[in-house]
């Protein structure tokens, strides 16, 4: 599958046109993973996002006292470490290869160097990333609200 039709399934360039997602098609690079390999680790610089092509990702944290906890299992077509290049912030997970994995990746620098220099590209991008983080709130509200209502009994 062409790296355009992946991305064009992805939900933050899902409102780019064929030109655009080109585009950001360029900046795209393709990358290797062997089972149990360490994508990233948690409190590292978060310097790029993920695609998955092909293979799964493992996304858990250690919890001292009791080893690794599997947080989810990510699978092809899943955009993985956006935030940390959205907000520079540190890695708040461990991302693992589930058995083998190929990603095309988006380094922060060339990310930011795309929307700068492609408005329209970064008008549409920055929308999408809101949509996404609106969703992800409103979801975060309804998993809090079951959780409050079954502790309460």
């Amino acid at each position: 599958m062409a790296i355009t039709e992946l991305l064009r399934n992805v939900s933050i360039f899902r409102d780019l046109d064929t030109g655009e997602l080109a585009r950001v098609a360029e900046v795209c690079r393709e990358q290797h993973y062997v089972s149990g390999e360490y994508i990233f680790r948690e409190g590292e610089a978060g310097n790029r996002l993920y695609l998955i092509v092909e293979g799964e990702v493992r996304i858990s944290r250690e919890v001292p006292g009791s080893g690794e906890e599997a947080l989810a299992v990510l699978k092809q077509g899943a955009l993985f470490g956006e935030m940390a290049v959205f907000d520079r912030s540190e890695r708040s997970t461990d991302a693992i290869s589930n058995g083998g994995t190929k990603v095309i990746t988006i380094s922060r620098s060339d990310f930011e160097l795309l929307l700068d220099f492609n408005r329209d590209i970064a008008y549409k991008v920055h929308w999408a990333v809101v949509r996404l983080l609106s969703h992800r709130l409103r979801s975060t509200n309804d998993s809090l609200k079951s959780f409050l209502a079954m502790s309460m009994f």
